[in-house]
Order: C-alpha cells, then structure tokens, then sequence
C-alpha cells in the first residue's frame, strides 16, 4: 500500500501538443491536476519530467500552474536514463513511485520497467496516462502488470494515503476528487 511518508509523485512528459492528442486528453489533463493538488495536500515531492521541450513543447500550462517550480529536462526514453531524475529521486528517500504522464507504451513503460529493476515500488496511475492510441495505451498498462508494476487511480490513491476519513487533509483531498 502507498503511504504518504515512503511514496513520491513522479509526472512524465505532459507537454505541448502531444498532451493534446492523446487518447481521453482532456480527463488525463484534469485527473494529473487533481492528483498533484492531493499530492501537495499530503506533502508528498513531486518530480516533473520534460522530454526535450524544445521540440515537444513546456508542460500543460494548468500542470505547470499547480507543480509550480522547475521541470526536468530529458531526452531519453525513461527518466531513469537522466542523471538529474536519478539524484532527485534518491534525495527523497522514497522507494515507492506513483507514476503519471505520457505516452505510456513508450516513456512511462520505460520509467516504470528501470524503477523495478532497480528495487522501487511503482503504481500506474491508470486514469493520470494515455497515449495517442487506446490500444497502445493499453499495451503498456498490460506490460507494466507483467514487469510487478501495480495499477491505481487518483481517487484510490489519495485515500489509500488518506488512511482516515477526518481532518483537515481528508476534506481537502475529498474536495479535490469531486
């Protein structure tokens, strides 16, 4: 299960007009919105990937808004070929991923399969990924489940990391969800 002590966000490549085209573009863009404001009612860090923006473009401008900070920038397939992600994630001191962004036959399949080669817990966020195909889509979802990955969604997280229905963070994140 997640926890929100040992669990951090990780986004991937929601940019331009790729993120624009993607199979339920708009209900991915709203979802990965949703699960970054929960994911900053419970503290948890966020790291935030570009693929090489100059081509693709920046980030979602109502992601980038809600993230705040800076991204980073890669141009390798699975953020886990980039130095600068690899120095983040181990600065946290978390082993538990919760992965969202695009496409996830290609990029996020990639971040996922060298996170569990390398000893991290990951959960795909089914509702926070997409690619440009359905079918594709799938295909990563399904090789994902083959390589240990378990799935999620935005509601189940956050509530899972919830753990209780009181206080003040469970009514933020029970706003945010609805």
């Amino acid at each position: 299960m997640l926890t929100k002590d040992d669990t951090v966000l990780v986004l991937i490549d929601i940019q331009g007009k790729l993120a624009q085209i993607v199979d339920r573009s708009e209900s991915v863009i709203g979802n990965i919105v949703r699960v970054v404001k929960g994911a900053k009612v419970l503290e948890l860090p966020i790291l935030w990937m570009e693929q090489y923006p100059k081509g693709l473009g920046p980030t979602v401008q109502e992601i980038a808004d809600e993230v705040g900070g800076t991204p980073i920038e890669k141009i390798t397939f699975s953020a886990y070929d980039t130095e600068e992600f690899v120095q983040q994630l181990e600065a946290t001191g978390r082993k538990k991923v919760l992965l969202a962004g695009i496409e996830t036959h290609i990029c996020v399949y990639q971040t996922a399969a060298h996170l569990l080669a390398k000893g991290y817990e990951v959960e795909v966020l089914a509702d926070c990924t997409s690619s440009r195909t359905k079918a594709n889509h799938e295909v990563g979802m399904k090789k994902m489940l083959q390589l240990g990955a378990q799935i999620t969604s935005v509601e189940m997280a956050l509530f899972e990391m919830q753990v209780v229905a009181k206080g003040e963070a469970f009514k933020e994140i029970s706003k945010i969800v609805k």
